[in-house]
């Protein structure tokens, strides 16, 4: 019997976001979760400007890379939002102070 070879269908999520985003309620959901996508990049960008892997920060936070890897996609499965101390220890781990801000809405 031939073993299977698993081959990665190529997936371009901008192209998708472009072609979904005409949906009037797919634009209006991906819309409302604008803050999400700012901070998770957030996390992202911290970490790559620190230079950091995944794995590296995980040590640094006494955590593990999936648990690291959940919090920079936005909660994985559970979906829950990370805890204050969970986002100061990473924001250490990447040599970053975190900052929590209201800002007012304009209406």
């Amino acid at each position: 019997m031939d073993k299977e070879r698993y081959e990665p269908i190529p997936f371009n999520t901008k192209e998708a976001i472009s072609e979904w985003i005409t949906n009037p309620e797919f634009k209006t959901a991906y819309n409302n979760l604008e803050d999400e996508f700012r901070w998770f990049d957030a996390l992202h960008d911290a970490r790559m400007q620190a230079g950091l892997t995944q794995a590296q920060v995980a040590e640094q936070m006494g955590s593990s890379t999936p648990a690291v890897a959940r919090l920079e996609a936005g909660g994985g499965k559970s979906k829950h939002s990370p805890s204050l101390s969970t986002l100061r220890r990473y924001a250490d781990a990447v040599g970053c102070r975190l900052e929590i801000r209201l800002i007012p809405v304009r209406e």
